[in-house]
C-alpha cells in the first residue's frame, strides 16, 4: 500500500496530540471539558493547551521539512539549520533587533530573524560551494564553525548591550510560554510548506547539481534561493516564538529516508508527520521528567539528537572506509 506508513504515522500523531492534550500540572479530565461549564479548567484547555499543541505540531513538522528541502539542495544528509548557521544566524538577528530597535516588538525582530536568517544560510551555501572537494563530513563541520562565529558575534554583542538575559529565552527552546496571542507567528510554516511542496520536483532537480538542472531549463539559482529561504524563514519563525530547538531538521529527514527514498515529494508528508511525532513525544518526555515542573525541550531534543547525529557520523564514516578499502 503506497500511503501505508503515512497513515500509520498519522494515526500515531493523534493519538499522541489528544494525549498531549491531557498532561500537564493541573490534571484536566474529559468530563470537566465536556460539561460545557465555564471554569478555570476549560479556559487552561483552551488558552495554554490547544496553543501548545499547535505550535509543537508547527514545530516539527517545520524544522523537519527546513531540514528536508536543505539537504536537498546542498546534496548533504547532515545539513540543516542546526548545522547550516540558519538558527545562529536568526538570533544573531534578534540580537540586532533589541540593539537597534529596543523599544519596538515582536514585529520588528521577527523580520530582522527573517532576514538575517535569509543572509547567514545563503553564505554558508556559497562558503560550501566553493569548496572542491564536498567530503560529506566536512560540509556540516564548517556550517557548525560558521555558526559558532555568528553566536560568538551574538553573545558578544549581549554582554556588550546587556541584553544576555533577554537573549536567553531564545537560546533555549520551551513551549512552556506558549499561550493565546503570542505563538500565532508559527502557522506561517503552514503557507511556506504548501509552497515547498509545489516546488518539491524543482528541489529534486536543483539538487543533482547545476548542470543538470539547466539542461532541463530550470533557473537554478532562483530554485536555490528560494528553497533555502524557505528554509530560513520557517526556522526564524519558530525562534521567534519557541526559541532554538536543534538537530529536528537534521535527524528527522535521514530517518525518513531510510523508509521512503531519496525523493523530496514522496518523502515530504512523511518527514513532515515524523517530524510533528518526534518533538511532541520529546515534549511529553520534558513534562513528565521532574512532574509538576518541565525542562526545556531543547534538553532533550539536544540530548537524543546529537546522540543520533555521531552514530549517523560514524556510519557515514565507516562506510567511506569501506568504499576506500575496496577500491585498493
Amino acid at each position: 500500500m503506497k500511503y501505508k506508513s503515512t497513515i500509520i504515522l498519522f494515526i500515531i500523531l493523534i493519538i499522541l496530540a489528544i494525549m498531549s492534550l491531557f498532561m500537564g500540572a493541573t490534571d484536566i479530565g474529559i468530563s470537566t471539558l465536556i460539561s460545557g461549564e465555564k471554569s478555570i479548567y476549560s479556559d487552561i484547555f483552551l488558552l495554554a493547551r490547544i496553543p501548545r499543541l499547535l505550535a509543537i505540531l508547527c514545530t516539527g513538522v517545520g524544522m523537519s521539512v527546513a531540514g528536508l528541502i536543505m539537504q536537498q539542495l546542498c546534496m548533504n544528509k547532515f545539513v540543516s539549520p542546526t548545522t547550516g548557521a540558519t538558527i545562529q544566524s536568526a538570533e544573531f538577528g534578534i540580537a540586532l533587533a533589541m540593539i537597534a530597535f529596543p523599544t519596538m516588538g515582536l514585529a520588528v525582530r521577527t523580520i530582522f530573524a527573517f532576514i538575517l536568517a535569509i543572509v547567514g544560510t545563503l553564505l554558508f551555501v556559497f562558503f560550501i560551494q566553493r569548496i572542491k572537494f564536498k567530503d560529506a563530513v566536512l560540509v556540516p563541520l564548517i556550517g557548525i564553525m560558521f555558526g559558532n562565529i555568528i553566536g560568538g558575534i551574538t553573545n558578544f554583542l549581549g554582554y556588550q548591550w546587556e541584553i544576555t538575559q533577554q537573549l536567553s529565552t531564545y537560546f533555549s527552546g520551551s513551549f512552556s510560554l506558549i499561550l493565546q496571542g503570542n505563538y500565532e507567528l508559527v502557522y506561517l510554516v503552514v503557507p511556506l510548506i504548501i509552497l515547498a511542496f509545489i516546488y518539491a520536483n524543482h528541489f529534486n532537480i536543483v539538487g543533482m547539481g547545476e548542470d543538470f538542472s539547466k539542461n532541463l531549463g530550470i533557473n537554478y539559482q532562483g530554485i536555490l534561493i528560494l528553497g533555502l529561504s524557505i528554509s530560513a524563514v520557517i526556522t526564524a519563525s519558530i525562534i521567534v516564538v519557541v526559541g532554538q530547538i536543534s538537530y529536528i531538521g537534521l535527524i528527522v529527514p535521514n530517518l525518513v529516508v531510510l523508509f521512503k527514498g531519496d525523493k523530496i515529494r514522496g518523502t515530504l508528508i512523511d518527514t513532515a508527520l515524523f517530524g510533528a511525532i518526534f518533538v511532541l513525544l520529546c515534549d511529553m518526555i520534558a513534562r513528565s521528567i521532574i512532574k509538576p515542573y518541565e525542562v526545556p525541550i531543547e534538553l532533550i531534543v539536544g540530548s537524543v539528537g546529537s546522540v543520533i547525529f555521531i552514530i549517523m557520523l560514524f556510519y557515514k564514516l565507516n562506510g567511506g572506509r569501506k568504499v576506500a578499502v575496496n577500491e585498493q
